[in-house]
């Protein structure tokens, strides 16, 4: 059995000695066993988890996420160590480098009267670290990230470069337009035509968002948070009544939903 000892420097040496001791010869046959890929859902997942709980106010539980994420960074800087690539403290480093680099308002002789100022000197000096002869203002836009915040960040790196309408009478009206595309595909019943228009749409759709100042990510998990609430009340309504959701016509079904938005107050 190993033996933690007693004394560190700092909590994150604890840490770091704990997740050296699991990735040993002699630790945990799972832990051993992952790599990059294999862990790649893990990072996933605890991202998601670490969203839901800043959302809330369970600073117990918050504070728990945050440690697993945490471990999701440390597990691949071990990873990478062993590969003989770099370690935390490289990791570490290299982010410190970083922020001083980007914020020359700080730690340079360079001014930033507001915030708006010091992101427009951020971006300024990320691009220059990222100049190239196939360098593109859509660079670093991540592929992995959720496609509604994709589409978003990808729409308003085009428009800093003056890429973009003036203001939300043009996606509104590019909407109509894509709407009707897509109707059109439909008639065909073509499937690949379909998506496509679909995905113009949304992607308009997405667009119009950012001309109204609204997140397409959280307008659109606010309304399933919406549908699943309505969704349940439903449900309870009909257990209530001793019926059975399965057994229910669609009519019957949209007749409890109307009862239960009334109850709502819309």
């Amino acid at each position: 059995m190993k033996q933690v000892p007693p004394h560190f420097a700092a909590p994150i040496d604890r840490l770091r000695w704990v997740l050296k001791a699991l990735r040993a010869p002699d630790g945990c046959p799972w832990d051993r066993a992952q790599t990059l890929k294999t862990i790649e859902p893990c990072l996933q997942e605890e991202c998601y988890e670490l969203l839901d709980a800043m959302a809330g106010d369970d600073l117990p539980h918050h504070r728990e996420e945050l440690g697993d994420v945490l471990l999701q960074v440390l597990f691949q800087c071990d990873i990478r160590e062993e590969q003989g690539a770099f370690g935390f403290d490289d990791v570490a480093n290299a982010l410190a480098d970083k922020l001083i680099r980007r914020h020359p308002h700080v730690f340079g002789d360079v001014s930033a009267a507001d915030s708006e100022q010091a992101l427009k000197n951020w971006e300024r000096i990320k691009q220059t670290e990222r100049k190239g002869a196939e360098a593109s203002a859509l660079d670093g836009v991540p592929a992995a990230l959720p496609a509604l915040l994709r589409a978003q960040r990808t729409q308003h790196k085009a428009a800093k470069v003056g890429f973009d309408w003036k203001g939300a009478e043009g996606p509104d009206a590019k909407l109509d337009e894509e709407i009707a595309e897509l109707r059109a595909a439909m008639r065909t019943g073509q499937t690949a035509h379909m998506a496509e228009e679909l995905g113009d749409a949304l992607f308009t759709l997405v667009n119009l968002a950012r001309h109204l100042d609204i997140d397409a990510e959280s307008a659109l998990r606010a309304a399933t948070d919406k549908f699943a609430r309505r969704f349940k009340a439903v449900e309870r309504r009909v257990r209530a009544s001793g019926r059975d959701m399965a057994k229910l016509s669609l009519t019957e079904l949209d007749a409890e939903w109307d009862a239960v938005k009334r109850d709502a107050g819309h």
